[in-house]
């Protein structure tokens, strides 16, 4: 049953709440509109997710900032011509605008691509009882797309009214201490059609996890990497896992922490945090590799993040398991996404045939402009004959062993085998005879010119 969203009836000042539904108001003049919009519809959209929800907290403050009547009755005319009768149209159109003010934030936060969220989420896969969290969430972007990949794989699920009220109040999970986030996340799950998911403010490095300990089932993250933070201000809890002032080595402990034994990460780090040399570096890849089991590292190419940042990435998938079970790791180059890789990011591929699950599949050619399908594909091999492939190719697997041989070092070029191509060279004495009939060639030429110019 489809939840109501304007109650019946009159508001307190004997006004229709039907007055407030697009359908209505959009016909209106340009100056009742801005009335209606203004003073009765963005009050009332401060209360959709209901008193004590975190949709209403972070909608509190938020205003109403078209200036002036005609501005907006051209933006809801233009807006008019949308077809809005899907989630996914309004969802997508909420992403657009989010790419388009989307700036690089002054913590080291920066909008996370689709089609990176997209392959992540392919990858682990949500199932309807998952419990998924994002300690750094910004937009909600992941928890977005792990909705959408629910509701397509698991139709059914929110057929049970169980796993309906789960779906919708504790399945999702979103940290962030920048309260425009904060808001723009509520409104953008709301828009996809999870009615009351956990957003709230939380300085994930700064507090305690104990609370949060061993909670979640799933956690998929792109967490800022601004550098570093004092140890004063770092929560105990993590500097526990491990002693760092860094941002990215602490975002991974805090992961491990947070997930319950048997739970899954995605993540992605920069690339420091695959081969840097400091006792924490290593120590966070040693625990990964022998007290929990390291799945894979997908190297993303360096303008994956263009044109917020040009920093080397990678993506880490792992099961936190306590105990160990790294037998193989899995490694994947990404060299081409599907968009150029300078800051304009243009497409290179018609839309059907971008991302990781493209609707038409890729010719060989096209592989080297999209290799998301591939490394999909490969990916859920990577127990089978993921294991024979050599380490020349662009995705192959290195035993535990070699991994600790290494001090733990996850660089995908510290394995990969480069195969040169044997350059076959004339002999120099043949090389040399031949500079000499040149050379002989060339002082006839210039003696015939001579007495012709005499």
């Amino acid at each position: 049953m489809a939840r109501r969203i304007f109650p019946e009836g009159c508001d307190d000042q004997w006004r229709k709440y039907d007055d407030l539904r697009w359908s209505r108001f959009k016909d209106a003049a340009p100056a009742e509109m801005f009335e209606i919009v203004g003073e009765r519809v963005f009050p009332f959209l401060r209360t959709l997710g209901g008193d004590g929800s975190t949709y209403s907290h972070h909608m509190r403050d938020a205003r109403f900032t078209i200036p002036n009547a005609a501005l907006l009755s051209r933006v809801v005319d233009m807006l008019d011509g949308i077809p809005m009768e899907d989630r996914d149209t309004k969802g997508d159109l909420y992403e657009y605008m989010l790419g388009k003010i989307a700036t690089a934030g002054h913590n080291g936060q920066f909008r996370t691509s689709r089609h990176i969220i997209q392959l992540m989420v392919e990858m682990t896969r949500p199932t309807p009882t998952d419990e998924i969290c994002d300690p750094a969430c910004g937009t909600a972007g992941f928890l977005v797309e792990a909705g959408e990949y629910v509701r397509d794989h698991y139709p059914d699920a929110l057929h049970d009214a169980a796993q309906r009220k789960h779906f919708h109040e504790s399945m999702f999970h979103g940290f962030d201490f920048d309260g425009t986030m904060l808001r723009i996340g509520s409104m953008n799950m709301l828009l996809h059609g999870v009615e009351n998911p956990d957003i709230r403010y939380r300085d994930s490095l700064a507090e305690a996890v104990s609370n949060e300990s061993e909670k979640y089932s799933l956690i998929l993250a792109n967490p800022p990497f601004a550098g570093s933070l004092d140890y004063e201000s770092t929560s105990k809890d993590l500097q526990r896992v491990v002693k760092t002032k860094k941002t990215e080595l602490l975002f991974l402990a805090l992961f491990l922490r947070l997930l319950k034994p048997g739970g899954r990460a995605a993540v992605i780090v920069p690339d420091g945090v695959l081969f840097g040399s400091t006792k924490a570096h290593k120590e966070l890849r040693r625990i990964l590799v022998e007290e929990q089991k390291l799945d894979g590292v997908v190297k993303l190419p360096s303008g994956a993040f263009k044109p917020y940042s040009g920093v080397s990435t990678a993506i880490l998938l792992f099961t936190k398991t306590d105990s160990g079970g790294t037998d193989n790791v899995w490694f994947y180059e990404v060299t081409a996404d599907g968009w150029s890789l300078d800051d304009k990011r243009t497409p290179l591929l018609p839309a059907e045939k971008l991302g990781p699950a493209p609707s038409v599949p890729l010719t060989e050619d096209e592989h080297a402009k999209n290799n998301l399908p591939d490394a999909l594909a490969r990916w859920s091999r990577r127990d089978g004959d993921e294991l024979q492939r050599a380490r020349t190719e662009q995705s192959f697997c290195v035993p535990k062993a070699d991994i600790a041989e290494q001090d733990y070092d996850l660089s995908l070029n510290r394995y990969k085998e480069v195969v040169h191509e044997e350059v076959e060279h004339r002999p120099p004495l043949e090389i040399l005879a031949d500079l000499e009939r040149l050379e002989s060639e060339i002082q006839q030429g210039m003696s015939e010119l001579k007495a012709m110019l005499s």
